[in-house]
């Protein structure tokens, strides 16, 4: 199935499959009982873009906080389960707009069945997950090893049986963290899964290296018209997660809006400090809703051609710097100015 064939599903106020646009999830790295922490930093992913929220549910006690905390939130909250049928049950009654289960590490068909009778009681969806790493043993067997065709055996297997249970509201993520694994196992799963598929590598990693692997990963499903809702799993603080969804979103023009910041890798001519020059751009650009590309060029030789395709732009010198706009030079300033020049350009861009 491809994103357009696919059943919607609503999650909380948004909605995935069907031709909806990709929606970015994220999750929380705090203690859900912990409910001032996990709002703090929920507040902070919001602000960053992230549209879906999900987080740990491993005792009680953060269970019962789901429903303070989901007072305090304006994006959509998803719990994450596991073993415990109950800990599911009670996300479900505290205000959990969907959960995330393993059917296999919950219990029995009976503790599966209950889970479901409260999800459809509520109407909210329940996102079927399998990781690579808990494959059951038979079809490591019968494979011989872990590959795509038992991740998706086991992910289908668990899927028939809570619609045979009479559900069918449902998510499906199948992740890895070997990259090309993942994509056949999506491949595999597009062609015989009715349901919106959350996309995701899983356990990929730190933030360099873990970007370079969802980026990969993620651009080769999301290419194919694969992928209902992503999440960039790193080891860090997760609003990095975000910024990542969007820019590969972006990259793959699956998501407008927002500024677009390109820089040249500098060389021997760069005559000024244009790492840090370029980093402060981004993050400067990162506070307007604009939908333009700028450019952060190094010198005056290369500048303003190769700023040519962007809609503004500041080429360094020695000690200065030049303003660019649709690759025509506008004015020079001083190098210690070029930044907020930039500024006052973006601030008054639509005026």
């Amino acid at each position: 199935m491809t994103r357009n064939e696919t059943k919607k599903i609503r999650i909380g106020d948004v909605w995935i499959g069907g031709g909806s646009p990709v929606a970015i999830q994220s999750m929380t790295n705090t203690k859900t009982e912990d409910v001032e922490a996990t709002v703090g930093q929920i507040h902070r992913l919001e602000k960053a873009g992230c549209e879906i929220i999900r987080c740990a549910v491993p005792t009680m006690e953060a269970a019962h906080a789901l429903g303070e905390i989901k007072k305090q939130i304006h994006i959509p909250l998803v719990a994450d389960i596991h073993f415990d049928y109950r800990l599911a049950i009670a996300a479900i009654e505290n205000g959990a707009d969907k959960i995330r289960i393993n059917p296999g590490n919950i219990g029995s068909r009976e503790r599966v069945q209950a889970v479901v009778d409260a999800a459809r009681e509520r109407g909210i969806p329940i996102r079927v997950g399998v990781n690579s790493g808990s494959l059951e043993k038979d079809l490591v067997e019968k494979y011989s090893g872990v590959t795509a065709e038992g991740i998706v055996e086991s992910a289908l297997d668990k899927v028939h049986m809570i619609e045979e249970m009479g559900y069918d509201n449902l998510v499906v993520s199948i992740k890895s963290s070997d990259v090309l694994m993942c994509v056949k196992a999506h491949e595999l799963i597009a062609k015989e899964c009715p349901y919106p598929l959350h996309v995701g590598i899983t356990e990929s990693g730190t933030l360099m290296s873990g970007n370079i692997k969802s980026s990969i990963g993620l651009a080769l499903i999301l290419h194919q018209g694969i992928g209902d809702t992503i999440r960039v799993s790193l080891t860090g603080d997760p609003v990095e997660e975000v910024k990542s969804a969007k820019l590969i979103l972006r990259t793959l023009g699956l998501r407008r809006g927002g500024i677009e910041v390109v820089s040249c890798p500098t060389c021997g001519r760069t005559k000024i400090d244009l790492i840090g020059l370029a980093n402060q751009v981004e993050q400067m650009a990162a506070d307007f809703p604009l939908d333009i590309k700028v450019a952060v060029m190094g010198c005056v030789v290369n500048g303003p051609g190769e700023a040519k395709e962007a809609d503004i732009g500041i080429a360094g010198g020695i000690g200065e710097g030049l303003l660019i706009k649709k690759g025509e030079i506008v004015k020079k300033v001083k190098e210690e100015e070029l930044l907020e020049t930039l500024r006052q350009e973006l601030e008054h861009w639509n005026e």
